[in-house]
């Protein structure tokens, strides 16, 4: 008989650090990165503080470090079954997709998502 999945505090966690991480990667692209009079304001003489960050996020947007932040733990969270790991590899995977880092951003959280749903089942014997 198949055990029911187990679902903890460390779960609840790791589904708040999805929302947040992922959710606010998609509302400061929106807020910030996507309307056009936000490429007028930064490049002003005195720019509003929310450039820098705008100036980091496509930064790391260009040098693909969302996904490939997103790949590393993923492959960390399935080979050694640390559900944390799973965790932020699947936030940091939807926010590599919402930066365009989908290739490698994708493939982080599918391999996120596989480790924490083996942790929930079962087929890890640690819960890292």
């Amino acid at each position: 008989m198949p055990k029911p999945p187990r679902f903890g505090a460390a779960d609840v966690v790791c589904l708040a650090l999805v929302a947040l991480i992922g959710g606010g990667a998609a509302a400061f692209r929106q807020l910030a990165i996507v309307p056009r009079e936000t490429v007028g304001l930064c490049a002003a003489a005195n720019a509003p503080g929310f450039c820098i960050p705008r100036a980091w996020v496509l930064t790391l947007q260009y040098y693909q470090a969302f996904g490939w932040t997103a790949l590393a733990l993923g492959l960390a969270a399935f080979v050694a079954g640390w559900r944390l790991a799973g965790g932020l590899a699947l936030g940091l995977g939807i926010a590599a997709v919402v930066n365009y880092n989908g290739t490698t951003g994708i493939l982080g959280a599918a391999l996120g998502l596989t480790a924490w749903i083996s942790l929930n089942t079962g087929r890890y014997k640690t819960s890292g």
